[in-house]
């Protein structure tokens, strides 16, 4: 049955995409001894050459879909150059732009090959669903395509003309393809062996229309295409001599382009509020580098007098599930998530930097889950849970410490007991009732200060808290205990966010979870890169005796910091106990023998 849109005028046929076989148009009036075949493919033909040079009327006037300003200069732009880069600030629609600029190629250029490829193969599918949204909208688009799949393993378009586009896994997996298009999305997040050895290496086979086996068009043969999606990074990564090379190109007026396009912009275009903007960086957590990385497509570098290097930092992000509070895991029914209970031999601590004063510049709580795995040369420290709270009352925070301590199995707590963190001492080793669990928390003492264990009135209550009070010396040890052992290799953090999102979305209910449920699932790994974040930002000083001063940029935080370096301390304590231990234990076994 004929479809109810046939019957319709033609001015409200329009709003979805106009007919341009019967747009009134007359280019050639010496076309009218030809045959209506011909008129029809002289028409398309002329049109096709209007619409390749102008891809921005052909979204509107075709696909019905209407693109702001800076969207129709980029699609332009898109088309016309070999080698595009755009660097968007989060919330600019670029995977929105990007299957625009698919389906255009593959409806006007037939036979076209496109694949897509990111750091995550779910970003480069989420492509696929939005021409899967698009076609939705647009009948024009939706006759073109032949077949459309989203599933995991088997993301594609298919379109009558011969057209396809394709996503692929931005690893050694992915050979043996063949495009004309090749897209990787966020391709800061894909290693530039994959890129350059695996994906770069299908533009093998340029497009081959049948005009150019006519000797006069044979000086019109297509170039491949490469275009490159993304936030901005690290100056350290290999995406910033990327990004270099392509405008340094562009400016000799080569087939490239590039651009990074901020947040500002996305205000101006109404894609973001400028009241949103103001609240997020007023937040006492803050991340100005990860604003200015995300948000104002600028590239960050470390200074010459930075203590911590990124690469030394983000080679030890290899974790690829965190340990969740106990609640989280009546949240997710699947059979793989699940609580991971403690170990034998193993050693759980919280470590925390106390902050009380909720807003205060430099001032929010943290909260920190080590997990020390033995080995033959003392524990892996897994940094496996942060949290981070503005600051509260001593007791209610005292409370949250023995919860998580609870809820982890923990051996230790670690504090520091200088300033705001001597009142949650004091709570810590008084009797706390919780309200919110019905449970009361019996008094804990210090472990390894005699004159704080005195302020505890209990003398059966467990020593388990590490009173850590900071002072020069102490703090340049700290300092360079965390260094080394990130060189090392032996503090391991949680991955990124984008790939947590990944392992995520494949727990059965995740998907299903309210959205700002699913931001406290993402929330640790996003800790982590505040953690390294704060660090490279940190410079040292060194004093007459070589001890080394940590110092935060003015405004700037260190909190997580605190936590991280204090709980690694208590942990370097523990493993030189342990590897005693095992000494002692090698010279009476040698004894007996």
């Amino acid at each position: 049955m004929a479809s109810y849109t046939n019957f319709q005028v033609d001015r409200n046929k329009r709003k979805n995409g106009i007919n341009i076989f019967k747009k009134g148009r007359n280019f050639n009036k010496k076309n009218d001894n030809l045959t209506k075949s011909e008129k029809l493919m002289n028409g398309i033909g002329i049109w096709t050459s209007f619409y390749r040079s102008n891809p921005h009327r052909f979204v509107k006037e075709y696909l019905g879909i209407n693109l702001k300003l800076f969207q129709q200069i980029l699609i332009y732009m898109m088309m016309h150059f070999n080698y595009f880069m755009y660097l968007a600030a989060r919330g600019q629609g670029k995977s929105f732009l990007t299957a625009i600029f698919c389906v255009v190629r593959c409806i006007l250029f037939p036979e076209t090959k496109i694949i897509v490829a990111s750091g995550v193969k779910s970003q480069a599918r989420e492509i696929i669903e939005k021409i899967d949204d698009l076609r939705k909208g647009s009948p024009n688009l939706d006759r073109e395509i032949s077949d459309l799949r989203t599933s995991t393993n088997d993301a594609r378009v298919e379109f009558h003309n011969g057209s396809w586009i394709k996503i692929v896994a931005s690893n050694d997996n992915a050979r043996s393809k063949r495009s004309n298009v090749l897209i990787v999305d966020e391709f800061r997040m894909v290693d530039l062996d994959v890129i350059n050895k695996v994906l770069r290496k299908f533009q093998t086979a340029p497009r081959q229309p049948k005009y150019l086996e006519k000797p006069e068009y044979k000086h019109l043969q297509e170039r491949n295409k490469e275009l490159y999606l993304s936030s901005a990074w690290y100056k350290h990564h290999w995406s910033w001599e990327r990004f270099l090379a392509y405008f340094k190109a562009m400016t000799n007026e080569k087939s490239y382009f590039v651009c990074g396009l901020p947040y500002y912009l996305s205000i101006k275009e109404g894609l973001l509020m400028e009241e949103q903007v103001r609240d997020e960086m007023s937040e006492s957590d803050f991340d100005e580098i990860g604003w200015s990385i995300e948000m104002e497509c600028l590239f960050f570098g470390e200074s010459e007098r930075a203590y911590f290097k990124y690469e030394d930092l983000e080679k030890n992000r290899r974790l690829p599930k965190p340990i969740y509070p106990r609640e989280y895991y009546d949240l997710i029914r699947d059979s793989s998530f699940k609580y991971e209970p403690k170990k034998s031999g193993e050693i759980r601590l919280i470590s925390n930097d106390i902050a009380t004063m909720a807003g205060k510049e430099n001032d929010a709580s943290i909260y920190t889950i080590f997990k020390l795995v033995p080995t033959t040369k003392g524990y892996d420290r897994h940094i496996v849970y942060m949290e981070s709270l503005e600051g509260g009352h001593t007791v209610s925070q005292a409370i949250r410490i023995r919860q998580l301590y609870d809820d982890f199995e923990c051996d230790y707590i670690v504090l520091d007991t200088q300033n705001a963190g001597i009142g949650v001492f004091d709570q810590l080793t008084q009797p706390l009732y919780d309200k919110e669990r019905n449970k009361e928390y019996e008094p804990f003492s210090c472990i390894n200060d005699e004159k704080m264990a005195e302020r505890c009135t209990y003398p059966n209550a467990p020593k388990v808290i590490y009173s850590i009070k900071g002072n020069t010396q102490l703090n340049s040890e700290v300092a360079v205990l965390l260094r080394d052992n990130f060189k090392r290799g032996k503090i391991k953090l949680l991955i990124n966010e984008m790939e947590a999102k990944e392992y995520l979305q494949k727990l059965k209910g995740y998907e299903n979870l309210p959205e700002e449920v699913k931001a406290k699932f993402i929330n640790v790994y996003q800790q982590i890169t505040f953690l390294i974040n704060e660090m490279i930002n940190l410079e040292a000083e060194y004093n007459d005796n070589r001890q080394v001063k940590l110092k935060e940029p003015r405004s700037k935080r260190k909190d997580r910091y605190s936590s991280v370096a204090y709980g690694n301390y208590v942990a370097s304590l523990l493993e030189r106990e342990l590897l005693k231990k095992d000494e002692y234990d090698i010279d009476d076994e040698l004894v007996y023998f």
